[in-house]
């Protein structure tokens, strides 16, 4: 199957404008009204998807980056046209101390976060008797440390209203493990781990804690694979297709809805049957 098959195969695209609308015809304008929702990696890709999502449904969103502050004020310019509050926040997850100030920033502007999103993660790929000491702290630093540090830092003021929705992105390679990711499947797994582990401290405080573990997804780094590295990802997905950012962002807007107030400590894998 070539892209531009793949491509019109594949009605579900995801520019920012339609990510909006396509949100808000399944879930209404108002679903989160007045919620402070902070998006960690917000600035592009699945994170922006998310960010949006959220702040078509009348979010107030923190949108979190590492170095890109331009994109990230394209996303949160992107909210703003939907008529919802957004700001950029510049922290690096992995650090405790600034996910700290950057949760005090937040809360000075916008309020005591009600939704977390972890979706920050990084991959520094290569055979395992090869990795350097730097690819695997660097990859398990931001994507198990960096969960953990925002949810710790978050957590006590969701403790405190007795509410919270904390969704950690986590990976199907967490569940499969790939050659040549020990370090990003190995982060990643431990994602389910500590989600499981923060649903159960927390449940009796009424905040769920969940994870989505997204296929493949067609983002920039996807779009670098070539198209034979492509095909025989689609030769194992079931759907036949890569999914798009939209659809996590749609797994996202539920877990953190009311509809799923009873649903603590699970995995969604939005894979389209990759794992089943």
């Amino acid at each position: 199957m070539t892209e531009k098959e793949m491509t019109q195969k594949d009605t579900h695209s995801d520019s920012e404008t339609n990510t909006g609308e396509a949100i808000r015809h399944i879930f209404g304008e108002h679903l989160f009204s007045e919620k402070v929702v902070l998006v960690t990696g917000g600035s592009r890709g699945i994170g922006r998807s998310i960010a949006i999502a959220f702040g078509a449904l009348g979010g107030k969103i923190a949108v979190n980056y590492s170095g890109n502050e331009t994109a990230a004020r394209e996303t949160c310019s992107e909210i703003e046209k939907l008529g919802s509050k957004a700001i950029a926040v510049q922290f690096n997850v992995a650090d405790s101390s600034a996910v700290a100030e950057g949760i005090k920033r937040i809360e000075k502007e916008l309020g005591s976060v009600d939704i977390l999103i972890n979706n920050a993660g990084i991959s520094k790929d290569n055979l395992a008797v090869r990795m350097k000491d730097e690819e695997w702290n660097a990859t398990v630093d931001t994507n198990l440390k960096g969960t953990f540090n925002c949810c710790r830092a978050v957590m006590m003021g969701m403790m405190k209203k007795r509410s919270g929705k904390i969704i950690n992105v986590s990976s199907v390679i967490g569940l499969t493990g790939n050659a040549g990711q020990v370090a990003y499947a190995a982060s990643k797994a431990g994602v389910f781990g500590l989600s499981m582990s923060l649903a159960r401290e927390l449940a009796s405080r009424n905040i769920q804690v969940n994870t989505i573990a997204p296929g493949y997804i067609s983002t920039d780094m996807t779009a670098a694979l070539g198209e034979k590295l492509v095909n025989d990802v689609l030769a194992k997905i079931p759907a036949a297709r890569l999914g798009h950012p939209v659809e996590i962002a749609k797994t996202a807007v539920f877990l953190a809805s009311p509809a799923a107030d009873y649903i603590t400590g699970q995995t969604l894998a939005v894979d389209g049957g990759m794992t089943m």
